[in-house]
C-alpha cells in the first residue's frame, strides 16, 4: 500500500497558532512515518476551496492523498467538497470548525469522516471568567472577535457573553487571527473621536496574536501620557502556544491567555488509526482548553 498520504490545510502561515499545527502535524507524520503535505489558503475560503479541490481532482489515483485534514477559513467547512473527497474515497477531518455535514458522510461509508476541534464556547467562558477575575468591579473591556462569519469565533463570543458580568461593558472590534489584523481595526478605532473619551479597563482578544496587534497599536500613539493609559491595562488572548502566548505571558505582555493545544497531531493519529487498522472514530473528539495562569491566581492577583 505504501505510506499514507495526508494533505493539511490550513488558514494562514501568519498566524502562530496555525505554525504550531503544522508543527504538531510534521512532528505526527515523522512518527507514523507518513507523507505529509501541508497547503496555506491565505485567510481566503474561496482560495481554500480551489485548493483541496483541485488536489481530489487529480488525474491519477497515486497523486491524490488518502485523507484531507482541513481548518476552514470561512463558516461553511466547505460541504460540496467534502463531498466530493469522500466520493473519491479520500477520508475527511474538521478541524475546529462544526461541521453539520458530517454525519450524512459517516453514513455513505465511503470513507472516515469526522470533527477534531477545541471546545470554543468553553475557551469564551473561560475568558469571560478572567474578565470578571481581574475586574472584580465591572469596567470596559477592548474585545478583538475573530471573523465574523467564523464559527469558531462565534463560539468564543457566545460563551464570552454567556458568563460575561452584568456589570461588564463590551466594545467589540473584528480581526482575522493575526497581528496586522487586529493592529489595522485599533488603528481605524484611535481615530474616532468618540474613542479619546473611552476608558478601557482591560483588552481581550480571541488569539494571543491579535492581543499582540492591539499592543502595537497603542503603541504608536504620540501622546506619551495616553500610550502609557492604554498599554497600562491587562491584555488577554487565547493559544497560549509555548513560544508566543506563553512568552508573552512570561514577560508581562499578556496578564492571561488560553491553553488552546494544537489538534492536527491528535487528527493523524485518528486517521492512521482508522485507515491502517480499522478502528472507528467517534463523529467528534474535543481536546480541552486550559486557563493560563489558573483563574485562582488571577483571582488571588486583585
Amino acid at each position: 500500500m505504501g505510506n499514507l498520504r495526508i494533505l493539511i490545510s490550513l488558514t494562514t502561515n501568519d498566524n502562530d497558532y496555525q505554525v504550531e499545527q503544522a508543527n504538531a502535524a510534521e512532528q505526527a507524520a515523522h512518527k507514523h512515518g507518513i507523507d505529509l503535505k501541508i497547503i496555506y489558503s491565505d485567510n481566503d475560503a474561496i482560495n481554500q476551496s480551489t485548493q483541496i479541490l483541485k488536489v481530489i481532482q487529480e488525474a491519477e489515483e497515486a497523486d491524490r492523498p488518502n485523507a484531507i485534514i482541513f481548518e476552514p477559513v470561512g463558516g461553511t467547512a466547505l460541504p460540496q467538497v467534502a463531498r466530493a473527497a469522500v466520493n473519491q474515497g479520500i477520508a475527511w477531518v474538521v478541524l475546529n470548525r462544526e461541521a453539520t455535514y458530517v454525519p450524512e458522510l459517516r453514513g455513505l461509508g465511503k470513507a472516515p469522516v469526522f470533527v477534531v476541534t477545541v471546545d470554543h464556547v468553553e475557551i469564551g467562558r473561560i475568558q469571560a471568567q478572567q474578565c470578571a477575575a481581574l475586574l472584580p468591579r465591572g469596567g470596559t473591556v477592548l474585545y478583538m472577535q475573530g471573523p465574523s462569519e467564523n464559527s469558531a469565533a462565534k463560539d468564543r463570543s457566545r460563551g464570552m457573553l454567556e458568563l460575561k458580568p452584568a456589570n461588564m461593558h463590551l466594545i467589540t472590534l473584528k480581526g482575522q487571527w493575526t497581528e496586522e489584523s487586529a493592529q489595522r481595526a485599533v488603528r481605524s478605532w484611535l481615530k474616532l473621536t468618540t474613542t479619546r473619551k473611552t476608558q478601557i479597563d482591560l483588552v481581550a482578544a480571541q488569539d494571543d496574536a491579535m492581543a499582540i496587534g492591539i499592543r502595537k497599536a497603542f503603541q504608536e500613539v504620540l501622546n506619551e501620557v495616553e500610550r502609557e493609559r492604554w498599554l497600562s491595562v491587562p491584555f488577554l488572548g487565547i493559544d497560549g502556544l509555548p513560544k508566543t502566548g506563553q512568552a508573552w505571558l512570561r514577560s508581562g505582555l499578556l496578564r492571561a491567555t488560553i491553553f488552546s493545544p494544537p489538534n492536527t497531531g491528535q487528527a493523524i493519529d485518528m486517521l492512521v488509526d482508522a485507515l491502517e487498522h480499522h478502528k472507528n472514530q467517534p463523529e467528534k473528539a474535543l481536546t480541552i482548553p486550559v486557563s493560563m495562569p489558573t483563574l485562582e491566581a488571577l483571582r488571588a492577583q486583585k
